[in-house]
C-alpha cells in the first residue's frame, strides 16, 4: 500500500503542475486587468507603471515561471488587486467552504443514505416510491433557485433563519469556524441545505439501488436461511457491502463541494473561497484564480487518495494497485 501511496502522490505533482500551466496559459489570453485597476482617464506613463509592477510586459513563460519558481521557494505570486499573498487569501477562505462542504455532506449521509436503504429494501411500498420520486426534485432543481426559494420562505417570509453572511465564528485563529456557535450554525442551515438537496438525492438513489441488488444475491439468501434476523441483514450483510461504490461516488461529491459550490456562496453571500473565485474574475486576478485551481486540483487528488485507501478498510479483496503479493 505504501508504495502505491508513493506513486500516487508522484502522479498527483505531475498533474498539478500540468493543470497550473494549462490554467496560468488559459487566463492571460483572458482581458488585461490593468485597465480594471487603474481609472478610465489614467495617462499612459501610470498604466505602464502598473503593467511593469504585475511583471505583465513580460513573456507568458517567464511569468508562469516566476510564479511556480515563488511557490517552490517558499513565496506565492501576490494578488494584483490586494496585493496580499494569492494562497494567503484563499486559505483565509478555506475554513468557511470546508464547514459548508461538511455540513452538507453530513446532511446526504445521514438522510440519504437510510432513506435510500428503506426505499431499496421496501421497494414495493407506496412510501418507498414516494422517495424515490421525491429524490427527483434533488437532480431536477437549479441550486442557485433553491437557495433563493428558502431565503424567500425561511428568511424573508417566517423570518426564523438568517438570509445570509457566515455568522458569528469561533476558534483558534488557523481555523475559526461556525460550528462552534448558534449564530454561525443558523446562518450555516440555509446554505447548507441548499448544497445538500442533490446529494441527498444522489445518495438515496446510490443506496436503493445498490440494496435492491444486494437482496437477490446468494449471501443475503442464505442469511435469511439460517435465520438471521432482518435488522441485522440489512445493517450487516446489505449495508455492509454497497458502501464501496457509495464511499466512490460521495467521496468525489465531497470535493465537488469544495470545488463548485461557488453559486450557493454567491447567492448567500457566504465568504469562501468560491465567492473570492467569483469575485477574482471579474477583476481578472490571474494569480489568485490560478492559485485556486491549484488548490482545487489538489483537493480532488487528495480525496481520490482517501477513497482508495477507504476501499481497503471497507473490503480488503480491493487492492490500490496491481501490485505482486
Amino acid at each position: 500500500m505504501l508504495h502505491s501511496i508513493i506513486i500516487r502522490i508522484a502522479q498527483s505533482v505531475g498533474v498539478a503542475f500540468l493543470m497550473s500551466l494549462i490554467v496560468f496559459v488559459g487566463v492571460n489570453f483572458i482581458g488585461n486587468p490593468v485597465y480594471l485597476l487603474v481609472a478610465a482617464d489614467a495617462p499612459q506613463s501610470e498604466i505602464e507603471r502598473v503593467i511593469q509592477m504585475l511583471g505583465l510586459d513580460r513573456p507568458v513563460w517567464e511569468q508562469y515561471w516566476l510564479f511556480l519558481h515563488s511557490i517552490l521557494h517558499g513565496g506565492v505570486a501576490n494578488s494584483f488587486v490586494s496585493g496580499r499573498p494569492a494562497f494567503d487569501l484563499i486559505l483565509e477562505r478555506m475554513p468557511a467552504t470546508l464547514e459548508l462542504a461538511v455540513a452538507a455532506m453530513a446532511l446526504a449521509v445521514v438522510i440519504g443514505i437510510p432513506l435510500g436503504i428503506i426505499a431499496g429494501y421496501f421497494y414495493e411500498r407506496r412510501f418507498a416510491k414516494a422517495i424515490l420520486t421525491g429524490s427527483i426534485l434533488g437532480f431536477s432543481v437549479p441550486s442557485f433557485w433553491i437557495g433563493l426559494v428558502l431565503i424567500m420562505i425561511f428568511a424573508v417570509q417566517l423570518g426564523w433563519l438568517p438570509a445570509g453572511g457566515r455568522g458569528t465564528v469561533a476558534g483558534p485563529s488557523w481555523f475559526r469556524s461556525s460550528f462552534v456557535t448558534l449564530d454561525g450554525l443558523w446562518h450555516l442551515v440555509l446554505p447548507a441545505t441548499t448544497l445538500a438537496l442533490f446529494k441527498i438525492s444522489l445518495a438515496i438513489r446510490l443506496t436503493a439501488a445498490g440494496t435492491r441488488e444486494a437482496m437477490q444475491l446468494d449471501y443475503v439468501k442464505f442469511a435469511r436461511a439460517k435465520g438471521v434476523t432482518e435488522p441485522r441483514i440489512v445493517v450487516f450483510h446489505i449495508a455492509r457491502n454497497i458502501m464501496i461504490p457509495v464511499v466512490t461516488i460521495m467521496g468525489l461529491e465531497f470535493a465537488q463541494l469544495i470545488a463548485f459550490s461557488l453559486v450557493t456562496e454567491t447567492v448567500f453571500n457566504w465568504p469562501g473561497m468560491g465567492k473570492l473565485f467569483i469575485d477574482s474574475i471579474k477583476m481578472l486576478d490571474r494569480p489568485i484564480i490560478v492559485s485556486y485551481m491549484i488548490i482545487i486540483v489538489l483537493v480532488f487528488i487528495t480525496v481520490n487518495l482517501v477513497v482508495d485507501i477507504l476501499y481497503t478498510l471497507l473490503d480488503p479483496k480491493v487492492r490500490l494497485s496491481a501490485d505482486p503479493k
